[in-house]
């Protein structure tokens, strides 16, 4: 079904429903996504089991034999098109976070890498890195991952060909447009340009999730000293 603005609504077999934009990195798409995903978590659905936001798209997850199919088609439908005057992130509780980041050395063993892709300091990088204020699009990967974008142009390396086995909790990495933070210890490919004492993920809080999609993100940079301080403070 195309909707307003070439938006589209498919069914994903007999369980899901999926609203898709466009594809691309875009804040005013994501908003009105974020948007589209407040309302439908706020309305009583029976049978409703998940709803996930990505950068162009919502997913809501149903029991076919609960929820009342063509009722919650029309209430997509209906909020993709109240969507089109939404201009902030007020409807899904959007925040300001700083990140502390300790940059180089054994936390980010990819500065040196990302400046000779970049054309300038470790320095410069991190300057540049931590000058941004970065969007959260979407969770998604592992638990907490939190996809940020955009970077800065002259630091939107690749990520590596071959991913790490171990790329520990708390590094923040860049893999093109977007930059993150990996809330567990797990295999990855992004460049891993330093680490953050906080801990994105952890099920012992009431909420589990540092960080959620809306988000507005600064890093700041800091010493060793102070990473061991604040590591400290978290465990």
């Amino acid at each position: 079904m195309v909707l307003t603005d070439g938006w589209t609504l498919s069914r994903v077999g007999d369980a899901a429903l999926v609203v898709e934009c466009a594809q691309s990195i875009d804040p005013d798409l994501n908003i009105r996504i974020l948007a589209v995903a407040h309302a439908v978590r706020r309305r009583v659905h029976p049978g409703l089991r998940d709803v996930v936001e990505s950068y162009c798209a919502v997913t809501v997850h149903f029991d076919p034999l609960k929820t009342d199919t063509a009722a919650l088609l029309l209430d997509l439908e209906t909020e993709v098109e109240r969507s089109r005057g939404v201009t902030d992130d007020s409807r899904s509780r959007s925040r300001r976070l700083t990140v502390p980041v300790c940059y180089g050395g054994r936390y980010g063993p990819d500065l040196g890498a990302l400046a000779a892709f970049a054309g300038c300091s470790e320095e410069e990088v991190i300057a540049r890195h931590s000058h941004e204020t970065y969007r959260v699009y979407m969770l998604g990967f592992l638990p907490g991952f939190a996809y940020m974008g955009v970077v800065p142009p002259r630091l939107a390396m690749p990520r590596h060909r071959a991913p790490r086995l171990e790329v520990p909790a708390g590094s923040v990495g860049i893999a093109g447009q977007q930059t993150g933070v990996y809330p567990l210890t797990a295999p990855g490919g992004w460049q891993l340009i330093g680490r953050t004492p906080l801990v994105p993920f952890d099920l012992g809080r009431a909420d589990p999730f540092l960080f959620r999609a809306g988000d507005m993100i600064q890093f700041e940079s800091i010493a060793p000293d102070r990473f061991d301080e604040l590591a400290a403070v978290q465990s």
